[in-house]
């Protein structure tokens, strides 16, 4: 196998596996560019998961191929609902966001456990008959080294994610949306000075990244589990929060981590299947994506500056 096969058979990979993260990392930068921490991004990914395979199973004969991008949108909703329990802790209660975003982590698992357990009398879903499917994209996959690196054998959803880190970007950097999403982070009172409410736009914020985490989780569940159990989602919230770190709390920087952390991620998959790499015990590549998590935080978070005002509660009129 020459070194350019290895990376087409490696580079769609990796795109595949950080599609979801790339989603999650996103909805982590709009919740922090407001000024809330958001450390239940992976409990969200939880809920997104379990709903998405839950709907794929019940509506997989109503909708047909349909099914998967509607169990997105179940996932979106449930997520989103799930994350208003952060929002009106950390904003309205100003309880610690950091506590909040551990609740809602432990509380995630633990009910969608119980409603696999309730539902599935087991300890986990059956599998679902309606996925994502891969495929060429016609013309662009014929092009040389470019087309089997990015257009050949790939999912929808990959494009997806990537869309929306470039819809992200403008919406944050090129929008009024965005000038008050960052002036609440930065600077809530000033911001509340100028007539910007900044409970809602945090409200806003805490929301958007609960219905990306839902979509983040739902995506991994139908292309990478195909089912939903206790490890269907193990960490891949914390690593796109760690790609949320290491991009600087930029889009496209969160995208460009998430894509880092997502190599890794299908090294561990794949690697087994790659010449010199497959000598590597197993258990290595297993950990690897972790182990690169800490190495890139705790390389870079120094480095990395928040939001002045992430993980503080504003109170009207205080200074």
């Amino acid at each position: 196998m020459s070194f350019m096969d290895i990376l087409y058979f490696i580079v769609p990979s990796a795109i595949f596996y950080a599609a979801p993260l790339i989603l999650v990392a996103i909805g982590g930068v709009f919740s922090e560019r407001s000024g809330v921490v958001n450390i239940g991004l992976e409990g969200l990914m939880v809920i997104g998961a379990f709903v998405g395979i839950l709907f794929n199973l019940l509506f997989a004969d109503t909708f047909g191929g349909m099914t998967p991008w509607l169990a997105l949108v179940a996932a979106m909703v449930a997520a989103l609902l799930l994350s208003l329990l952060h929002a009106v802790a950390s904003i309205s209660f100003r309880a610690d966001q950091v506590v909040s975003g551990v609740a809602i982590n432990l509380l995630a698992i633990a009910l969608a456990l119980y409603l696999v357990k309730s539902i599935f009398d087991k300890g986990q879903t059956d599998f679902i008959s309606e996925r994502f499917a891969r495929y060429n994209v016609p013309v662009l996959s014929e092009i040389p080294v470019i087309g089997p690196l990015f257009f050949t054998s790939v999912y929808n959803t990959s494009f997806f994610a990537i869309g929306v880190a470039f819809l992200a970007w403008f919406v944050i950097y090129k929008t009024p949306f965005g000038l008050r999403l960052r002036a609440v982070g930065e600077h809530p009172m000033a911001a509340d000075t100028m007539g910007i409410n900044v409970a809602r736009m945090r409200y806003v914020a805490v929301m958007i990244s609960g219905a990306l985490a839902g979509i983040g989780g739902a995506i991994y569940a139908q292309t990478i589990t195909g089912d939903f159990g206790h490890a269907t989602i193990n960490g891949q919230g914390f690593m796109a929060l760690a790609a949320m770190i290491f991009g600087k709390w930029h889009p496209l920087g969160a995208m460009g981590a998430a894509l880092f952390f997502g190599f890794a991620q299908s090294l561990s998959i794949v690697g087994s299947s790659i010449p010199y790499i497959q000598e590597i015990p197993n258990v290595f590549l297993l950990i690897l994506p972790y182990v690169l998590t800490i190495f890139a935080l705790a390389g870079f978070i120094g480095r990395a500056n928040a939001p002045k005002a992430n993980g503080k509660p504003y109170i009207k009129g205080q200074r």
